[in-house]
């Protein structure tokens, strides 16, 4: 694996190459190379909400953020995305009139595959959905 280790400002520039992701409209907060750790902000958007008018958000828009800020952990170390192999959530509240702050800590980053997990809190710190993901880093 080479180190690259890029800074809160090279993530957040690199979120917006894609065009689903920069819709996310993720704010990287900050970066740790040492502890292989990001923080994102994610605001609500009316176009996340379970139903409408709510302020509720739907799971689907938790789940990709969970994703691609796991993603963006490895990406803070080498310096690419990774396609993702595998990723799971576990929803523990529901998220209402919140952003969400997304924590990603890099467990394993081998030859072919790493290993992420996520926390998804919502604004006062409370725990909304706890993530895993694993992504092919074999070129």
């Amino acid at each position: 694996m080479t180190s690259v280790q890029l800074g809160k400002h090279e993530l957040q520039q690199r979120l917006a190459h894609s065009a689903f992701i920069d819709f996310l409209n993720l704010t990287v907060v900050g970066t740790d190379p040492e502890k292989q750790e990001v923080v994102m902000r994610a605001p609500m958007r009316p176009e996340f909400e379970r139903g409408r008018g709510t302020g509720q958000w739907h799971g689907g828009p938790i789940a990709a953020i969970i994703d691609t800020v796991g993603d963006y952990a490895l990406v803070m170390l080498l310096g690419r995305p990774l396609p993702t192999v595998n990723f799971r959530v576990d929803y523990l509240r529901p998220a209402i009139n919140t952003d969400l702050v997304v924590t990603a800590r890099v467990r394993r980053s081998g030859r072919l595959v790493g290993v992420v997990d996520i926390d998804v809190m919502n604004d006062v710190g409370q725990f909304i959905a706890l993530g895993r993901a694993t992504y092919a880093i074999a070129e």
